[in-house]
């Protein structure tokens, strides 16, 4: 993206090729995978106010496909329910305002999972959308129309957003390049969703792309005076060049598992394979191993997200079909929250993760719970920077969710995603960097794969995963809160390091 917009600022590429080509790559895509929910009709307009501009913005004439809940003046932004569909808004969120502010070309929509709170990409209104890399695989969610466009070559940049994972996920689904920021560094304002209200885990909307320049481009892009302006509840932070210019050897803390989940052995292996390459680049690498996984996951996570006992979210759907994809998840939402306390004793003895996940989901219960989960996630929050602090870290590499799952595992395996949960529980910047492919050796080692609980949970991840020969596997950077700078030179050092050392078929 970063030559593109050189090519068309000097005028050697025209705004009208470039958009027109877009357009035309973009339906190609969609015909394969699905992934396009609404064409953008004002984007020839604004090409035409474009030309007569006489500051070119950094963004200048380039293509940009905007995730399906991200208002856009004239669209409906459905989130997958029928309930948003007869919505038409009449004005752009903030960042779409930026984005043409910079002179950058909003010109698709992109699909998304029904409600959102699901990592496969499919629902009732705009179907189900597939993997550009292999048809049979998801291509992550909720922001799978935009991994999956982007991937087969439809768009250059997307927005995504992201409160459990959905910008991470479908990057690493597909083989992409993603950013969740800290909450508030990019404006939320003007995106619908079932969570709105839901103070407990925080959501962002960040880039993906097919490379960390891209993402760093479009942060600069993003953190200006127009967007500070327009939502003054932004901090005034403008991009800091020179930290992500910066080539200073780093202290980086790792972890291959999480306890909670054991990552399928590509994962581990992509993680083993960034250290030995960080290391011998001359940066130091100290094992770092995250506190209280499991109360953070079920007592923060789970419980803070759906701490009206998904009350909200079940609301959704009435009046609308519920999703193949997502019927697991909301029969089990749906449950009263006695019968979920009830079954939680019955399966604690066999499957004690599954019933303290089933104990999560009734909730809060009242205003005075609900103020002490605030607490405890400060407390988890504090903990986490203390033990950071200790080790004097600069950033952390850890695992990414992956290979791509089959289709239909996502809405059965919501719990997995406790490697990206964690970091929208701290609200810590956290981008994923494609750095391996997953081999036949892989494959042979999954067929041993037991997982920690050698529950129901842990045979469906060996399921979700297996046949993934040749996909792109991901690893995980963090930062402290408000340090994307930093997240995303620490995403282009490992990003450099991993080219030419893909793992081989």
């Amino acid at each position: 993206m970063v030559e593109l917009a050189e090519k068309l600022k000097e005028g050697s590429l025209s705004p009208e090729s470039v958009l027109y080509s877009y357009m035309d790559k973009a339906l190609e895509v969609n015909r394969e995978v699905n992934c396009v929910t609404d064409f953008i009709h004002g984007c020839e307009d604004q090409l035409r106010e474009l030309k007569k501009q006489k500051e070119k913005g950094l963004l200048y004439g380039i293509p940009i496909s905007i995730k399906d809940h991200i208002n856009c003046k004239g669209h409906i932004s459905s989130g997958g329910m029928v309930k948003f569909l007869g919505q038409v808004k009449e004005e752009d969120s903030v960042i779409v305002q930026v984005l043409k502010h910079q002179g950058g070309i909003p010109f698709v929509k992109t699909n998304i999972p029904q409600t959102m709170i699901n990592y496969d990409c499919s629902n009732p209104i705009f179907g189900q959308t597939l993997n550009p890399l292999n048809p049979q695989k998801s291509p992550g969610g909720s922001s799978g129309g935009e991994g999956a466009l982007i991937a087969g070559g439809g768009s250059i940049l997307g927005m995504g957003s992201d409160v459990a994972g959905s910008i991470r996920l479908p990057s690493s689904f597909c083989g992409l390049c993603g950013l969740k920021p800290t909450g508030n560094r990019i404006s939320k304002q003007g995106v619908v969703g079932a969570l709105m209200g839901m103070q407990s885990v925080t959501g962002v909307l960040g880039p993906m792309a097919r490379d960390v320049d891209s993402l760093a481009l479009c942060m600069k892009a993003l953190l200006c005076q127009e967007m500070f302006q327009l939502d003054p509840t932004v901090p005034p932070i403008p991009f800091n060049d020179q930290v992500y210019s910066s080539s200073e050897p780093l202290r980086v803390g790792f972890y291959e598992g999480d306890g909670y989940f054991q990552p399928s052995p590509s994962m581990i292996r992509a993680v083993q394979l960034t250290r030995r390459l960080l290391q011998d680049a001359g940066h130091t690498l100290i094992p770092f191993a995250p506190p209280k996984i499991d109360y953070m996951v079920d007592e923060l996570f789970t419980r803070g997200i759906f701490s009206d006992g998904a009350a909200h979210l079940v609301d959704c759907f009435k009046g609308d079909m519920v999703d193949p994809n997502l019927k697991s998840q909301y029969n089990t939402y749906r449950l009263p929250a006695l019968l979920k306390r009830i079954l939680a004793i019955i399966l604690k003895p066999i499957y004690p993760r599954i019933a303290r996940d089933l104990g999560a989901l009734c909730g809060v219960g009242s205003a005075k719970n609900l103020w002490d989960q605030h607490r405890a996630v400060a407390a988890y929050r504090r903990e986490f920077i203390t033990k950071w602090g200790q080790l004097r870290l600069d950033v952390i590499l850890c695992p990414m969710l992956g290979p791509a799952f089959n289709h239909g595992y996502a809405g059965k395996l919501f719990a997995a995603t406790s490697y990206t949960h964690l970091y929208n529980v701290l609200d810590f910047p956290a981008g994923v960097v494609p750095v391996s492919a997953v081999t036949r050796a892989d494959e042979e080692e999954l067929k041993q794969y037991r997982g920690h609980y050698g529950d129901p949970w842990d045979r469906r991840l060996r399921e979700a995963v297996e046949g993934a020969v040749g996909m792109p596997v991901a690893v995980q950077c963090v930062a402290l809160p408000w340090q994307e700078e930093l997240c995303l030179r620490f995403m282009r050092e490992v990003e450099a390091l991993a080219r030419g050392t893909k793992g081989s078929v």
